[in-house]
């Protein structure tokens, strides 16, 4: 009986352990992603449609997409791929309206993506909501 309620703590030690270190890591990673797409975002709302340095954003965008990859392969092994495949949905869009210098269109993608990322970190965080 001694046994198995020390197995027992341990493994529910170990569980709760593991589940700081992803949610850390989420945190992290959708933290990271956010302030990039926020940065893309003050780029594209300027005063003027003119006045959008477009060369910059894909640049920036570039970098976003290289961070994320980064992100999304770790994100993988503990996320839902549904959920990680709708960032990447909304960035590919993202990225083509970019190239095509569709300023409105440009940012409602980004948008979404920032409400996704948002969403998988909320429904990551270990609370009773998720729980129960």
């Amino acid at each position: 009986m001694y046994k198995e309620i020390v197995f027992s703590i341990i493994i529910i030690v170990v569980v709760v352990f593991e589940n700081i270190l992803t949610q850390n890591y989420t945190h992290d990673s959708v933290r990271k992603t956010t302030s990039k797409l926020e940065e893309l975002k003050q780029e594209l709302l300027v005063d003027s449609k003119d006045d959008i340095d477009w060369n910059k954003a894909k640049e920036d965008f570039m970098t976003l997409q290289t961070e994320w990859r980064n992100s999304f392969e770790k994100l993988a092994y503990y996320i839902e791929h549904d959920e990680l495949e709708k960032v990447d949905t909304n960035l590919i869009g993202l990225k083509s309206y970019i190239e095509t210098e569709e300023e409105s269109d440009a940012v409602s993608e980004l948008e979404k993506s920032v409400f996704v990322l948002k969403h998988i970190e909320d429904k990551t965080r270990m609370n009773l909501k998720n729980i129960f």
